[in-house]
């Protein structure tokens, strides 16, 4: 058998313990026996597993492996081969599949990017490449970001050590291109579509002055032929653990083959930057396979099923007072799957959609959907591309318990204050492994606290509640493409402060925070009245 051959009948793999899987053009991504021995083995560490009906995040786990996906992780972990080799075999036939120049897998998308990133930086030289994040003596050491694109990924450029130039404008683009200009990144969308700073625009500008374009479309559909290369872009890169239901630590590449060749030689197993994303021929050949089922899945068949599932938790709900449900079928490429939007009036239910989607998310069967409200209606969202068979009965079940329950109307009165936190506190915040300082300027009415936080690099504003002795305060740090909310709780007792921060997907952090007592004197200040005579 031909190599080539063997990449193409990735499908006919079989999964580890069983028996051939024939490939199947409507194969499900999952089977039950396969997902009840998933969730054993996380209950056995004392995990609960999650139905998810939110989408692809990273931080619940991406997309459940097709069959295909795992039959070829598992077979390629059986065997020795030499990865430039295989980079070389995969390259090409990603490239096959796709109709784009070259493939390359990387660990994932953002490492896809920093190796992408690196690449026009050094163009190939290794001398440069070990030189990295120290651009000091390079030529090429700036990227162009249009403001629509910055982003909190774009971290895996700044990991090179380049500079960011963000742009407002076509003419402030072009004025920026320089001979220090690696790379220009867009991040895909609406705005990278159409409009005066679309792809199509930006990327004839580029080509003039010889600057390549990398777009990160982590959460699309993969287009074949690809509608962004197309457009123009010389690089364009996806999540392998999203739409692709690939190897969730993998990326996807497609462009020109010299970057990639580049980029690869930026990648794991070569020593230098990027050695520390490393991507296994497990996820190689993994991600091969994804791009070879992606070709052939009933994708009408899988929005039908999807839309069926709605169907059926749609009309579970709808008997019950003040709801209504409405089915969101995106057309954009971005998290492209059917939503449904469970809408309620809360005055009427006395539970909002936010607390809905809190409960479920804590307690069993847990259940990963959206919540929110706006203009005086409340909603859960629920996102079908990673559910599986069985799991809208479920859901539907849990959510007609929870809707249908009487619930008494929540007090709005608070108690009452019984202390006071104006004025100026220094704070110690207890991280894992250090400790910061930083300080709280408090301003009190009644029950509402208002004032500033001040952290190791900035300045925010910051606004809580105090009923009895407890407080509550949140303050956002931000910066650009980044944000981290601070959410403080606890208690005060004689001038001191102990509590908890919140801090999302930064995890918690204790603090202890201490009314600051000035010390001056009092006397009367005098102001000369015209200019010094001597300094």
């Amino acid at each position: 058998m031909k190599r080539r051959d063997a990449i193409k009948d990735l499908s006919l793999l079989p999964l580890a313990g069983s028996a051939v899987i024939p490939a199947r053009k409507n194969a499900l991504p999952t089977s039950q026996p396969d997902a009840a021995a998933g969730k054993a083995i996380y209950q056995a560490m004392g995990v609960e597993p999650i139905i998810n009906c939110r989408g692809t995040f990273t931080i619940i786990g991406g997309s459940i492996e097709r069959p295909e996906v795992r039959a070829a992780m598992d077979a390629a972990a059986q065997v020795f081969v030499q990865y430039d080799e295989l980079a070389l075999a995969a390259g090409k036939r990603l490239a096959e599949l796709t109709g784009a120049e070259w493939g390359m897998v990387s660990a994932g998308c953002a490492a896809g990017m920093k190796h992408v990133t690196a690449a026009c930086v050094t163009g190939g030289n290794p001398e440069k490449l070990i030189r990295i994040p120290d651009l000091s003596g390079f030529e090429k050491t700036e990227v162009i970001v249009p403001a629509y694109s910055r982003n909190v990924y774009d971290h895996a450029l700044r990991n090179i050590g380049v500079t960011l130039i963000t742009v407002d404008s076509i003419e402030e683009l072009t004025n920026a291109i320089s001979s220090r200009t690696a790379m220009i990144y867009l991040m895909a969308g609406r705005q990278s579509m159409s409009g005066p700073m679309s792809l199509e625009v930006i990327a004839k500008i580029a080509k003039k002055n010889n600057v390549p374009v990398m777009v990160d479309a982590a959460a699309e559909d993969l287009t074949i032929p690809n509608v962004h290369l197309k457009m123009g872009a010389d690089v364009v890169v996806y999540s392998g653990g999203k739409a692709l239901c690939g190897p969730q630590c993998a990326g996807l590449v497609l462009g020109r083959k010299d970057i990639l060749m580049s980029a690869w030689q930026a990648s794991a197993p070569h020593h230098g930057p990027g050695r520390d994303n490393k991507v296994g021929r497990e996820e190689t050949m993994g991600m091969v396979a994804a791009v070879e089922a992606w070709t052939k899945r009933d994708h009408p068949g899988e929005w039908k099923r999807w839309l069926t599932w709605l169907d059926s938790i749609s009309k579970r709900v709808s008997g019950i007072e003040t709801v209504k449900t409405t089915v969101i079928e995106p057309k954009e490429l971005s998290n492209r799957t059917p939503q449904l939007q469970i809408s309620w009036d809360p005055a009427k239910l006395n539970m909002t959609g936010e607390e809905v989607a809190e409960l479920f998310g804590r307690t069993k069967p847990r259940i990963a959907l959206g919540g929110g409200s706006r203009d005086g209606q409340t909603f859960v969202s629920i996102t079908t591309g990673q559910m599986q068979p069985g799991d809208e009965k479920v859901v539907a079940d849990r959510l007609v318990e929870t809707l249908s329950q009487k619930r008494a109307a929540p007090k709005t009165d608070m108690a009452a204050a019984t202390v006071s936190l104006k004025g100026h506190w220094e704070a110690e915040i207890e991280f894992f492994s250090g400790k910061s300082k930083h300080t709280l300027i408090i301003e009190q009415d009644g029950n509402w606290l208002n004032g500033s936080h001040k952290g190791e690099f900035s300045v925010r504003e910051m606004q809580g509640t105090v009923e009895g002795n407890e407080f509550k305060m949140r303050s956002t740090d931000r910066q650009i493409a980044d944000a981290i909310t601070f959410l403080f709780s606890g208690t005060v007792k004689d001038d001191v402060m102990t509590g908890s921060i919140y801090m999302g997907e930064y995890m918690t952090a204790k603090f202890t925070a201490k009314r600051y007592q000035f010390k001056y004197k009092r006397e009367k200040v005098f102001i000369p009245s015209g200019p010094p005579l001597a300094t």
